[in-house]
């Protein structure tokens, strides 16, 4: 059963790789990287059970969070233009 969820994710991953690849939008590319990385995750988890090695849960768990935080730093440079606070952020709310 397990066996045939790992295949299953390693072809949605390929799917996933192509809507990366074949997009128009940058929206739609973040939306495919962001699932990539959910199945990936997903794969981890299932790698692990499979091969009895409780400890890819952390790593799994610690790739989620690196995925999350990567998603929504993307999407704030390409919206504000910086990851951080900026001198005109902070002038514009002073003034």
């Amino acid at each position: 059963m397990f066996v045939l969820a790992t295949f299953a994710l390693l072809i949605s991953i390929i799917l996933v790789l192509l809507r990366l690849y074949f997009s128009q939008t940058l929206f739609d590319r973040v939306l495919a990287l962001n699932a990539f990385g959910t199945m990936a995750v997903i794969l981890i988890g299932v790698v692990g059970f499979l091969s009895g090695r409780p400890d890819f849960l952390d790593i799994a768990l610690l790739y989620a969070l690196i995925n999350f935080v990567g998603t929504v730093a993307v999407l704030k440079y390409f919206k504000y233009g910086t990851i951080g606070d900026s001198d005109k952020q902070t002038s514009k709310l002073s003034g």
